[in-house]
């Protein structure tokens, strides 16, 4: 085994541009960067992105993993880039290793799964770090970040979908709620953010709330949160430009975060599309422990 050094970095590579931003990042700050990529999530580009050596392993072979870090001496990992929901629990293949850690799951959810796979990488000298260790600037600011701020029934159906939105991430359901004057519209599940705004905003355009389209608005405000407890070493929230052209689509004006718990990819392209939409975007800190934020 080659010996471990403080400059390199084993990134577990989800799909998406979140591993690519990591890995940039990381070679900005002279940081050599071990890519572990999941065949079945990975983008094929990351091949061409200046890491120091990518491995291919499919999603189960949690013993290959471990033994690829500690071959390239790796001893600090990051998670980066979503692995869905439905892979994890119906197309994994898992090797021994991973079996044992899915039989002592108390409850089959992601965050239950990448907690023991985490102990089970620290017992084997592999701590994994904060995903947004490395990508803070990304973080959502407290306060408004677009020109306009949230109208009066914004902030009303902010106050209601936090409330909403933290009690379901308690459970691991989802982080996104969708309000229409202090009604939840819709609640993110598996299909993720996008498809539960677009939801959202078919369920209005079909008028099933039965409320009449005179007296009932049809703008609706997206209310993204991270978990009670988030763990900030995986499943971070993340919003990007898709995330504001699905809400032009969907009939949404308005899209609250949580400050420095919610990643914003291309942040400044983001506010600029969002002012183009007339969409609000704002966060605001909530008072919890984060844990697994120190690296």
């Amino acid at each position: 085994m080659e010996s471990a050094s403080p400059l390199k970095l084993g990134l577990i590579a989800g799909n998406g541009k979140f591993p690519f931003l990591v890995l940039d990042a990381a070679r900005s700050q002279g940081i050599q960067v071990v890519v572990a990529a999941i065949k079945e999530e990975t983008a094929p580009e990351i091949e061409q992105h200046g890491a120091a050596s990518v491995h291919w392993l499919s999603l189960g072979e949690l013993s290959r993993l471990i033994e690829t870090f500690q071959h390239e001496g790796v001893t600090r990992a990051v998670m980066a880039g979503q692995v869905k929901h439905k892979q994890i629990f119906s197309s994994i293949k898992p090797d021994w290793r991973l079996a044992k850690v899915l039989l002592g799951l108390a409850t089959r959810n992601t965050d239950s799964l990448i907690g023991a796979i985490a102990k089970v990488l620290e017992s084997e000298g592999i701590h994994l770090i904060s995903s947004t260790s490395l990508l803070e600037p990304m973080l959502a600011d407290d306060g408004v970040m677009t020109s306009r701020g949230p109208s009066d029934s914004e902030l009303t159906n902010i106050t209601y979908g936090r409330g909403v939105a933290q009690h379901l991430s308690r459970f691991d359901i989802g982080q996104t709620v969708i309000i229409a004057e202090t009604a939840c519209v819709a609640v993110e599940s598996m299909e993720g953010t996008d498809a539960t705004i677009l939801r959202a905003g078919e369920i209005m355009k079909s008028g099933s709330l039965g409320k009449e389209p005179s007296t009932f608005s049809r703008a609706l405000t997206v209310i993204k949160v991270a978990k009670t407890n988030q763990d900030m070493r995986f499943d971070v929230p993340v919003v990007g430009l898709n995330t504001i052209e699905t809400m032009k689509q969907a009939g949404a004006t308005c899209l609250a975060l949580d400050a420095g718990r919610c990643l914003i990819f291309d942040k400044p392209a983001v506010i600029e599309a969002a002012n183009a939409a007339g969409i609000c975007i704002v966060a605001e800190t909530p008072v919890t422990h984060i844990p697994g934020h120190t690296v």
